[in-house]
């Protein structure tokens, strides 16, 4: 690994952590589990979020939209995704599977940035000015899914300069064909690094000494 991350200009970016997603009796985390459990989810965003905090870099939550009676009623163009939260209230706000998952929730130096719609956290929120106004030019994005939020959300980190980070991981599909794909065909497409969880605590480790 050749990338070298200053602590000062690096960013974990921390997408859709809720039960829903990665707690048992989660409402996606049935279609989730089996990819998350091969890799080592829970404990890989653990050691990436955990090294972040010991080296001195910022951990920005970037939160989806939490459903809430009226969201995509009157909207003329709402996307498939869009559609089944509607249906099936996804990240409920106010609902246990809308909070975040025990072990990923925001300390006093944490970022929380706005809720997105879409897939992307940057699109319709504060991502990119919290990113600016606190000096990162770096970002690793981990969290939910691979191939909706965390590809968006990475990819439109390229697009306005940042140096992008995958972590093959410290993240999970609905499907193993579409981890491979986010990691294997499109993600080489777009990002500057894709490590594994072992490979980015070291490089974190050798950024604090």
């Amino acid at each position: 690994m050749t990338d070298t991350y200053d602590p000062s200009r690096t960013a974990v970016l921390l997408v859709d952590p809720y039960n829903d997603f990665l707690s048992e009796g989660g409402k996606t985390w049935p279609r989730v589990e089996p990819v998350a459990k091969e890799v080592g989810l829970l404990d890989n965003l653990r050691s990436v979020v955990g090294s972040a905090r010991e080296a001195g870099m910022r951990v920005v939550f970037v939160p989806h939209r939490r459903w809430q009676p009226g969201d995509y009623e009157t909207w003329d163009h709402p996307n498939p995704s869009q559609r089944k939260i509607q249906k099936g209230h996804h990240f409920a706000r106010g609902s246990w599977g809308g909070e975040f998952h025990p072990d990923f929730r925001p300390q006093a130096a944490d970022v929380v940035v706005g809720e997105h719609w879409g897939s992307s956290g940057f699109a319709n929120t504060d991502l990119d000015f919290q990113l600016k106004q606190h000096g990162i030019t770096y970002v690793a994005v981990v969290g939910l899914l691979a191939e909706t939020c965390v590809e968006a959300t990475a990819r439109f980190a390229m697009e306005l300069g940042y140096h992008v980070t995958l972590v093959r991981d410290a993240t999970a599909a609905l499907s193993p064909e579409r981890m491979h794909a986010a990691h294997e065909l499109t993600g080489p497409t777009y990002a500057h690094a894709i490590v594994t969880t072992a490979e980015l605590v070291t490089a974190f480790q050798d950024a604090r000494s």
